[in-house]
């Protein structure tokens, strides 16, 4: 728990450019924030369970600022949006659940695997060619997968949803702006389930520092995705998804 009597700013610089910057990325590319945040905190050696907790607790107010942002600048398809929504809250609800009583660490070197082959593909059709829009097919599962995963692991929900939706043929400026809205909902079912198990323990200078850097981020995430050409969206997707993915693997195999 924050203690205010022993506060001092220079504890919340190092999270506010945290969050600043992940909370860009995340805007802009659809994914990240959870993945560096979630990433650090352990580092730090807090538990993966509370580690999501307060992650999930700060992108309640920073997915909820970011999108605002996407709505506001259209990048939002709301027929998609439909769709994702509630098996997302599902999938989240069910992977809290799941990360508070039984540990999920298992899989997760092997998700980051799969996530890091979707990475490197979505470059390719990047660099190599000009991306044919298509009508995603397959999305109700993957917003189950996602939530679930997102929860469990303290990050993925971006990854999952925005990759698999890309190499669907989405229009990657929509897939973007819909699956960060989609995120507020499913933030808002994992904080609501992860607060009734631990209670207000997990909420630290740390997830202070990050709220902080990712609400003053999160419309610069919307402009860019707007305004970014397609196929550098892609590219820059491929590579952000690629490299954490490898990262996480490598952390997760070294356990």
């Amino acid at each position: 728990m924050l203690d205010f009597a022993s506060f001092e700013l220079a504890d919340l610089l190092p999270f506010i450019l945290v969050g600043f910057v992940a909370q860009v990325i995340d805007g802009a590319l659809g994914m990240a924030f959870g993945v560096i945040s979630n990433t650090l905190m352990i580092s730090l050696g807090v538990p993966p369970a509370a580690a999501s907790a307060g992650v999930h607790a700060v992108e309640t107010f920073t997915t909820a600022a970011s999108g605002i942002s996407h709505v506001l600048h259209r990048n939002v398809d709301w027929k998609l949006f439909a769709r994702l929504a509630l098996p997302g809250m599902l999938g989240g609800f069910l992977g809290a659940y799941v990360l508070s009583n039984v540990s999920a660490d298992a899989a997760k070197p092997f998700v980051m695997l799969y996530l890091a082959a979707i990475g490197v593909y979505i470059l390719w059709r990047g660099l190599r060619y000009p991306p044919q829009e298509k009508k995603p097919r397959v999305i109700e599962p993957l917003g189950l997968i996602g939530g679930f995963l997102d929860a469990a692991g303290g990050g993925g929900w971006g990854p999952i949803v925005t990759s698999n939706l890309l190499v669907q043929g989405s229009n990657p400026r929509h897939t973007v702006g819909t699956v960060n809205t989609v995120e507020f909902f499913l933030t808002l079912t994992v904080s609501a389930t992860f607060l009734a198990h631990f209670g207000l323990a997990t909420f630290t200078y740390a997830m202070l520092g990050l709220l902080i850097g990712g609400v003053i981020a999160a419309p610069f995430g919307a402009i860019i995705a707007k305004r970014m050409p397609t196929k550098t969206l892609m590219v820059l997707v491929g590579v952000v998804l690629t490299v954490t993915s490898i990262y996480g693997a490598y952390a997760a195999f070294g356990r």
